[in-house]
């Protein structure tokens, strides 16, 4: 026999329903009627037998079922286990299967029809008793489905409150994951194209020591702003992460396609060979395409300059509102002969293509397209962002 275990409230629960069964058949003990010959001897021990059976119910939680069966049985021959078998009946519906729940209620019922049969013959007492039991034990029944359903309904209410606070916190994840990924995003735009330059610079200096003094200072502030703001930007993102939130709106500026003359500039300051064409006057686009198209021609140029020094770089900015903006970044082939083409990340230097699927990743959210494709010896990332009317 499995074991049960029950806490304080099951126990007083069981002891309630015994307590109901021995005072229902109590109360009822004057309306048995008791034919003449069977006398009081068989009365005491049909109260007997009720005790028995009210004491079982503290089964009713091991054994459902059988014991319904058992109690209904006796409960043929004896007039006071009405009691018990109305618990017992009521288990089975509120806690068992309905199929169980539909055996038990066909053996409680199957005596109906000969009872109807025999109805017209039968004294007042015995027909008005025989009539309330079936209708004590229908109602025990109905009740337990009630019960059941109303558990199996708080049961669900539940498990959809724990499913609904589940993907309540999943989606706070993925937000803060969405967020520090856009972090990271940010970072490898702004950081690559400082550290690029600094690096540009640096090996400027290392190879021309004899330059004029004015270059060599003109360099060294070009190394000193870039790594003031590379620092900026690194202290910024990890506030951020050590916070475990996103930068707050308007905490550090954001570049729109207006800035893209002074990326340009700033590039061709470190010996890049850029031609800038656009971006088109006039209305300026939204500020997710404006930034979106900004970081793309930055990490192209930050592309060439870690994976083709020298070549020469053609950037075109076209389109409006309605046609879209389309941003198209190509550099040629490399001067130096022992300089690997820009492949994205494939050619020497860090990179490993990250910042490449960043940027798809950044165009994909802003409802564009890119590609970046090896064009004519050299590289072409070309993309397309929807600029609304």
């Amino acid at each position: 026999m499995r074991r049960i275990h029950r806490t304080g409230r099951d126990w007083a629960v069981d002891i309630a329903l015994v307590l109901f069964a021995a005072c229902f058949a109590a109360v009822s003990s004057q309306s048995v009627p008791v034919p003449e010959d069977l006398g009081q001897g068989w009365r005491t021990a049909d109260q007997v037998a009720g005790g028995l059976g009210c004491a079982a119910l503290l089964l009713r939680r091991r054994r459902p079922v059988p014991l319904a069966v058992a109690l209904i049985l006796a409960g043929s021959q004896t007039h006071y286990m009405t009691g018990p078998a109305m618990v017992a009946v009521f288990t089975v519906a509120a806690t068992r299967p309905w199929r169980a729940t539909a055996w038990v209620a066909a053996l409680v019922f199957a005596p109906l029809p000969v009872f109807l049969w025999q109805l017209p013959d039968m004294t007042e007492g015995r027909a008005g008793s025989a009539v309330t039991y079936f209708a004590l034990i229908a109602g025990a029944i109905g009740w337990g489905l009630f019960r059941r359903s109303r558990t199996q309904l708080i049961a669900s209410l539940r498990a959809r409150a724990e499913l609904a606070e589940a993907d309540a916190e999943s989606r706070a994840e993925r937000a803060r994951m969405e967020a520090r990924e856009e972090i990271a995003r940010e970072m490898h735009d702004v950081l690559g194209h400082r550290l690029t330059l600094l690096s540009v610079h640096a090996g400027a200096l290392e190879f021309n020591p004899g330059a004029p003094r004015g270059e060599i200072g003109r360099a060294a502030g070009v190394i000193r702003e870039s790594a003031g703001l590379a620092l900026h930007d690194l202290r910024e993102v990890i506030g951020v992460l050590r916070s475990g939130a996103g930068p707050e709106e308007g905490e550090r500026p954001q570049p729109e396609l207006a800035d893209l003359e002074r990326l340009v500039a700033e590039a061709r300051a470190a010996g890049g060979r850029i031609e800038l064409t656009g971006p088109p006057a006039g209305a300026e686009p939204p500020a997710l395409v404006g930034r979106t198209a900004y970081r793309i021609v930055q990490e192209a140029l930050t592309n060439v300059r870690r994976h083709a020094p020298g070549a020469a770089v053609d950037v075109r900015v076209a389109g409006g509102p309605g046609d879209g903006l389309t941003v198209d970044v190509r550099n040629a082939r490399p001067t130096a002969p022992d300089t690997a083409p820009a492949d994205g990340g494939t050619g020497p230097g860090p990179g490993g293509g990250q910042g490449l699927i960043g940027l798809a990743e950044r165009a994909r959210l802003a409802g564009g397209e890119l590609t970046a494709l090896p064009a004519d010896g050299g590289f072409r990332v070309h993309a397309w962002l929807p600029w609304q009317s």
